[in-house]
Order: structure tokens, then sequence, then C-alpha cells
């Protein structure tokens, strides 16, 4: 019996071994079949024309994540560039004789309002090259259309509609919910304005907040009309009153309005291309999508240099940790920001910047970080959709700050959030404690009883302590009195457009701009891009993607537009200490 129990064991131990090495090759054949998707050499023939097609959520910077969109049925990948690849690709195809337009198919879009004027703009750019930008839809969700304006013609199907009906702001309250719970929300800030915190006390809006509100959505949608108008060679009341009366869901509407230049459906559009090109009126197009351009050779090649610049990209939430493509950890940032100042190829540093914030701490790591590479070689931060709170934090230090006019930006301000379970535990599940400490506060920050008065007043004195840490660094920054900072912090956001008049902002412009910037400071002509952190390969993705990560696809698979309800409870249970962040949705549909 020994005898059997020992070959039974062994034989088990074998089974397991074996079934953890052919998991591991079989992981090790998808890394290695991914990391080949794409990496085939594009050729672009003459006539071509690039087909934009954006169907995902458009982030900065393209995503390193094997998984995103590939199908495991004929492993092609569908992934969607980032801003920095997309305008990369416009830029070349501008001065690319192969490339004679571009194909705007965008009937609806995802994407933060800056991140969105940034492309319009780059597009705004390609058409001075003389080249022809055609835009088709069988109908235009708000962001699309505006994207749409850039085009030298816009076609709308016959039976197609515009949604065009201004801009909104959607906050989620849990008051009630606390309460039914019977959680009580133990708050403590520095900032009338800091409304982050009211989403747990309150069941609407503050009057402060509302004010905030209409003080930076107000101007973003100023902004906008204004650029459709210029762009439709309209009246800006024109375009507000089409928007408030929702007259552009009719496509006969829409065209008698000029809000588009041609009523067609798709067949009809390519032939009027076609036309353009001098082709038979049914060739078929030579489309080229985003991802098969990028990977194409330049046509034009630019002189080799060892000088670089170094855009750094930081994104999401800032917490402690090592972060990764969609957060900004303290450490992974601080060290990254650390090798490029150390790098004595890089002359020049653009810190991207796309965060509400988060721990006031971890950006405070950061901000040392920037302040050390401030004196080393010159540093410029690009502001994407939303720079707020501790993303300004991060920010402020910096030479120069671009802005677009539709970013989000400012929050100076702080807070801490603790939650006090004693009565759910009681009353609820009939759950007690009793606890016995050797001092007063060693049970300081417990979810089974409420703060004292003495405790509140601590965590009070540390709140305010780092609120005026927070403003003491961005007068120094920015070279203004610190009751300045005071007077338009206290948690107040700003658009870029007033952030610029209040000195919180120096530049409007976006990214290529930041780039410009750097490479005057620094005394470049010829200089090299260098795009940091650097992300890491298929097979360490593949790794992470077997944990954490594949919850939140899931979730985004399953919930679609709504997962962003998700994604707020998720943030709200990640609050830990002293708080510089906002809440506020900054994506246009």
């Amino acid at each position: 019996m020994k005898q059997f129990f020992k070959f039974m064991f062994a034989s088990m131990l074998g089974f397991i071994l074996s079934i953890v090495v052919v998991f591991f090759l079989f992981i090790a054949i998808i890394s290695a079949v991914i990391n080949s998707i794409g990496k085939e050499d594009v050729s672009i023939s003459s006539g071509s024309i690039l087909h934009i097609t954006l169907n995902q959520l458009l982030l900065d910077r393209s995503s390193a994540n094997p998984f995103d969109d590939i199908d495991l049925g004929s492993f092609h990948t569908k992934k969607q560039p980032g801003l920095n690849d997309i305008l990369a690709a416009l830029e070349k195809a501008a001065t690319d004789p192969k490339i004679s337009g571009i194909y705007i198919d965008v009937p609806s879009l995802k994407s933060g309002i800056a991140s969105l004027e940034e492309l319009r703009n780059a597009i705004l750019k390609f058409k001075k090259s003389g080249k022809f930008v055609y835009s088709y839809a069988d109908d235009y969700s708000q962001g699309a259309y505006y994207l749409a304006t850039a085009s030298d013609k816009i076609y709308l199907n016959p039976q197609g509609l515009i949604t065009l009906n201004g801009l909104s702001t959607e906050l989620m309250f849990f008051k009630g919910t606390l309460e039914k719970l019977e959680i009580e929300p133990e708050v403590i800030r520095h900032g009338k304005f800091k409304s982050a915190v009211e989403t747990f006390i309150l069941d609407k809006m503050s009057a402060e907040n509302r004010t905030q509100i209409a003080g930076f959505i107000d101007p973003i949608w100023n902004h906008l009309i204004t650029k459709m108008a210029e762009s439709r060679k309209m009246d800006v009341s024109k375009i507000k009153l089409i928007a408030d009366s929702l007259q552009a869901r009719d496509a006969n509407k829409a065209l008698e309005l000029k809000l588009v230049d041609q009523l067609s459906y798709f067949d009809g559009f390519t032939a009027d291309i076609n036309t353009k090109m001098g082709n038979s009126k049914s060739e078929k197009l030579k489309l080229v999508t985003l991802n098969q351009y990028i990977k194409s050779p330049a046509s034009v090649t630019k002189p080799f240099s060892k000088d670089k610049i170094a855009v750094i990209y930081a994104e999401g939430e800032i917490s402690g940790g090592e972060g990764d493509d969609n957060s900004i950890g303290s450490d992974g940032m601080a060290a990254t920001i650390r090798e490029a100042r150390l790098d004595n190829k890089i002359k020049a540093i653009v810190l991207r910047v796309n965060s509400p914030g988060g721990s006031a701490l971890a950006s405070d790591v950061i901000w040392r970080e920037v302040m050390l590479a401030k004196k080393a070689k010159p540093f410029i931060v690009s502001m994407g959709s939303v720079a707020a709170s501790g993303g300004y934090y991060i920010s402020c230090a910096a030479d120069t700050i671009v802005a677009q006019p539709n970013t989000i930006t400012g929050s100076i301000g702080v807070f801490g959030l603790m939650f006090n379970a004693q009565n759910m535990l009681k009353n609820k599940l009939g759950i007690t404690v009793d606890t016995y400490k050797t001092g007063a506060y060693t049970d300081l920050g417990t979810v089974t009883r409420p703060l004292t008065v003495n405790e509140r007043a601590i965590i009070q004195q540390s709140v305010d302590q780092v609120y005026n840490i927070f403003t003491s660094r961005v007068a120094e920054g920015r070279k203004i009195r610190q009751d300045m900072v005071d007077s338009i912090g206290q948690g107040r956001v700003w658009s870029g457009i007033d952030a610029k008049r209040l000195g919180l902002v120096d530049v409007l412009g976006g990214l290529d701009d930041a780039i410009a910037i750097a490479a005057k400071k620094a005394n470049l002509v010829n200089y090299r891009i260098k795009a940091l952190p650097e992300q890491k390969d298929a097979m360490q993705e593949i790794m992470e993607g077997l944990s954490g990560k594949a919850e939140t696809w899931f979730m985004q698979e399953k919930l679609g537009a709504d997962f962003r309800f998700y994604q707020a409870s998720q943030d709200i249970m990640k609050i830990k200490g002293i708080q510089a962040r906002s809440f506020y949705n900054t994506e246009i549909n």
C-alpha cells in the first residue's frame, strides 16, 4: 500500500508539473504570435487614401497590451493607435506623395475633449498640404461631427442625423446609498470648491460646485461652437440655436442649415472621391488604415540625430507604487523622470499629463523629480483632457505649461475621506466591536467607530498643511504670490482658456507645440522623440492580463458606455490618505 501511494503521488506530481510546463509553453507561443502580429512591412501604392476610423477610447499613447482587440480566431489585430501615433501619421501623410487625401470614417467618437481638439487641429494642419479631407457617416455623434468640421466636405446618409445638442456633465451622489447602509462618511477638506467629497455627503451639486462647473463647461462649449462656425462659415449664434432646438436630427434639415455639404449613400460618396482623383466612378478606393500606414516607411527621411527629446506619458490616477499604462505610480513615474534627467542624450523633457490626480503624497514625490529635472534641462508640460488637482501638482514646476483651450485643470485643493461603518455592522449584521489599545490614537482610521473631536482636528491640521504645501509649490512654479494661488485655488476647476488668463497655464496648444517649445529651449534643430516609460513586452502583459486586468476588460465589454459608473465605484474604493484629485469626466461623445 505504501508503494501504491508513493507511485500515485509521484504520478500526480508529474501530471501537475506537465500541466504547468504546457501552460507556460502555450503562453510563450501566444506571446510569440502576438509579437509577430502586424510586424510585416506595409507597402503604400500611389493614389492611396488614409482611412481614419476610431472605434475605441482615444488614448494619448498607443497601448502595448496584446489583448487589445485581438481576434483570437484569425490572430489579426484591430488595435486602435493612440493619439501619439495618429499625430505622427498625419504629419507623415502630409508630405507623402503616395497619399492623396484623408477619408474620416468616424460616426461616433469616444475621446477626452482636449484629445479631440488635438486630433482636429492635426487634420487642419494636414489640409495645408493641399490634399483633400472628406468625411462620411450614416450619422454623426457630437464629437464625431466636431472632428468632421475639419473636413473639406462633409457627407451624410440621406436617412441619417447629427447629434448636436450641447455639453453636460453628470455626477453621481452616494449619500442615499450610505444612509441606507448606515455608513457615515468622515470628510475633511480644504477648499470650498473641492467638490470631490460632495458625492458622499450631498444628493445634488452644491451652489459652489454648480458655479464652477458652469465656469468651465460654458467656455468649452463656446469654444466648440466657435470652431464649428468658423469651419462651416456660419454665425456662432446659429450653431447654438441649432443645438438648443435639436434641428440637426433630420438629414434634409442638416443640409438646409449647411451643417453638411451633401446627402449621399456610400456609393455616391466613393464615386465623388474617384471623380476628384480622376478615376472611374466605380473604381475601388485604395484605402490605407491608420495601423497599416503607421507601419509603412516614411517617404521623407529626417536627418539622424543622437539628440533626443523625452516625451513621458503620465495618464490616469496618481498613487504610490509602479503604476501602469492606465495609472501613474509615484515610484515608477519618479524613476522615469530620473532616467530622462540622467540620460545625456536626452536634451529636453516633455511631460504629457492626463490625470484627475490622486494621492497628495505620491504627487509630491513626482513633483520633486520634476524640480530636479527642471534644473538639469528644459522641462515642458503638455496637458491633455484633464490635468487637475494632483495632475496640476505634478505640472506646476515646469518651465512652460501647454494646455488646450478645453483642457480641464486647476482644482488646487485637498481632502481626506474615511467611513464610519459602526451602525451598519451593529444594525445590519449584528456585529459589535470592542477594542483594547495602548494609546489614544492607535486605532485612528478604523471604520468601526466615528472620529473623535481630537482626531478630526488632527486630520484637519494635516489637510490644511498639505494644502499649504500644494499652494506654495504652485506659487514657486508659477512665480506668483501664494495668497493669489489660494484665491484661484480652493479646489476650483478651470478650463484651459481661463487657466491661461489666471497664469496657471502659459500657452494654448497641443503636444506638438510642447515638443517645439522644448526643442527651442534646448537649441535643437534635429532630434528624435523617445517615448517613456518603456512599455512592457507581450509576455509581461499576458501574465498581468491573467490577473486583475481581466476583470476590467470583462466589465468594459459588458457595460459599454456605462463602464464609467463601475469605474467610479472602483476609484472610490482606492482612496487612501489625503487626496488631491477631481472626479470630473471629460469625455465627449
